[in-house]
């Protein structure tokens, strides 16, 4: 006679069941330390522009938002996208050395030399684009995506978000790291090109 799994499961002394329950937690953040440790040691890096928006969270520390650059994408001639679709967008770096979007794609493309693939997810299928001067251009005419990398949340040190959020937003600079999957992770804050905090693997 075959017993059902739940049957099992009332088998097993309660500590044992209690103790797998926490092993079984232990190694899955285990595994989302190591597999943001790796993207930071190993991959690829990035220079973004962008732009902080919300200065505190008073439960979690200080905190800065960021609005980047590439968080608006011309879609071209794709059209179709929805919102929450996850999404691909190739970066290249400018003559300044701050990395542009050049396209999007729902698949993954090719590797490209010089060039960086992103993953995001679609917040919006008509977004505005942010001109030089920082104000948002709402014109129509263009397809433009709203696009969201994961990294747009950033915890500091206490005390420092409200100076960050602050900042002129033409001296602030992330550095992101890239894996060949295209997951993201901030590694470094930078004002005026000097490092005000780096992001420990671990």
């Amino acid at each position: 006679m075959r017993l059902s799994a739940d049957a099992l499961a009332g088998k097993v002394p309660l500590a044992w069941r209690a103790f797998a329950t926490v092993v079984l937690l232990s190694l899955a953040l285990l595994a989302l330390v190591q597999q943001r440790a790796s993207i930071l040691q190993t991959g690829a890096e990035v220079r973004l522009r962008t732009v902080p928006v919300d200065p505190r969270d008073l439960f979690r520390g200080d905190y800065v938002v960021f609005a980047y650059e590439i968080g608006t994408v011309d879609a071209g001639n794709a059209s179709g996208f929805r919102r929450g679709e996850q999404v691909y967008v190739t970066l290249k770096p400018g003559p300044d050395g701050f990395v542009r979007a050049e396209s999007v794609s729902r698949e993954k493309p090719a590797p490209v030399a010089g060039a960086t693939v992103i993953a995001g997810r679609v917040t919006s299928t008509s977004a505005c684009a942010r001109a030089e001067d920082g104000r948002l251009d709402c014109s129509g005419g263009r397809r433009r995506l709203g696009v969201s990398y994961g990294i747009e949340s950033y915890f500091v040190p206490q005390g420092q978000g409200v100076a960050i959020e602050r900042t002129e937003k033409a001296r602030i600079e992330v550095v992101a790291a890239v894996s060949p999957s295209g997951d993201a992770a901030i590694k470094r804050l930078l004002i005026d090109g000097k490092p005000v905090h780096s992001e420990p693997p671990y």
